[in-house]
């Protein structure tokens, strides 16, 4: 008996995987040391995947088919196989892993040490290589890679600047002044821009970064208290950004960087991502993802998730 069922596990699960369509989103919940993963297309969480301790940063690679999730309490980076929904590797990441971002093509994965003022760079392929590190300002949060992965900006949040880190050449080539306390990053490569999220300044900072040599900040727009994500929508015309204390959602017209609006309603909103005509905004307080019509901004639904759910970084892919 033991053996048929066995047998029959073995047939059922990949009818169960076949039934889960991509993209997925996958948020990191602090509260519960876990990811609840979201099929997009189901609007509905299809798994939950025990990862370390206080997950709060997430990049999925959708060109390697993993997702990497920054534990900074196990001083781990988790790895999920997007086609499992399993946890397939845990990485040593320093000393507290928060910000995290990866490659285009998954090779390398980029992590913030919060309390070792590092910048890590790993070879995802290679589990037995120790991390690159390269030494940045201080209490390092947000990270944001070029799409080559030959450049990376880190948000040193102590220092009220944003590196430009050369990772060929292991080292910080420029810095920038910006308001105070900036925590995460969204790099706009068509418009050559990085937007800096400034939690004690409550506004952001555009950075012109067309010549890395010398990036300068050409505007600062004023949003609501503590914004923490950022995501851009509607084919990047419209800049989504959440405020934590504020607990709201700024509206900005991505081309001449004007409040179009402010949305309320929010349980201290913490990460944000977009994907189609739908915009995804975390709710560390209501433990839920509320679903947004990119265009207006009109909720649609809310998907209930794990606890005190953060979804700090890039985390809706599509495996390939």
């Amino acid at each position: 008996m033991s053996r048929l069922r066995a047998l029959l596990a073995s047939i059922a699960l990949p009818a169960a995987t076949a039934a889960w369509s991509a993209p997925f989103a996958y948020i990191t919940n602090q509260g519960s040391h876990d990811v609840s993963v979201i099929d997009i297309a189901q609007q509905k969480v299809i798994a939950t995947v025990p990862v370390g301790r206080s997950p709060a940063g997430v990049v999925a690679s959708s060109r390697a088919g993993k997702v990497y999730v920054s534990n900074p309490d196990s001083k781990t980076i988790s790895v999920i196989d997007m086609r499992t929904q399993r946890v397939i590797d845990t990485l040593a990441a320093g000393s507290g892993p928060v910000g995290i971002d990866a490659s285009a093509d998954g090779a390398q994965v980029f992590v913030a040490d919060w309390y070792r003022n590092r910048l890590l760079v790993i070879a995802a392929a290679r589990r037995d290589a120790a991390p690159l590190e390269i030494e940045v300002g201080k209490a390092p949060a947000g990270v944001a890679a070029s799409t080559d992965g030959r450049t990376v900006y880190v948000a040193e949040r102590d220092d009220d600047s944003v590196a430009v880190v050369d990772v060929a050449g292991r080292r910080v080539g420029a810095r920038v002044r910006v308001g105070t306390h900036p925590f995460a990053l969204l790099l706009d490569a068509p418009r050559q821009r990085l937007y800096a999220l400034n939690v004690l300044s409550d506004d952001m900072s555009v950075i012109d970064v067309s010549d890395l040599r010398a990036p300068r900040v050409v505007a600062t727009v004023r949003v609501g208290r503590a914004p923490y994500g950022a995501a851009l929508a509607q084919g990047g015309a419209l800049l989504y950004v959440t405020n934590q204390h504020g607990n709201s959602v700024s509206v900005i017209d991505a081309e001449t960087l004007a409040v179009a609006r402010t949305l309320p309603g929010f349980a201290y909103p913490e990460g944000i991502a977009a994907h189609g005509e739908r915009v995804y905004v975390v709710n560390w307080m209501d433990d839920n993802v509320a679903v947004l019509d990119a265009a207006s901004g009109r909720q649609l639904a809310t998907i209930a998730t794990g606890s005190n759910s953060r979804g700090f970084g890039a985390f809706i892919g599509t495996p390939q």
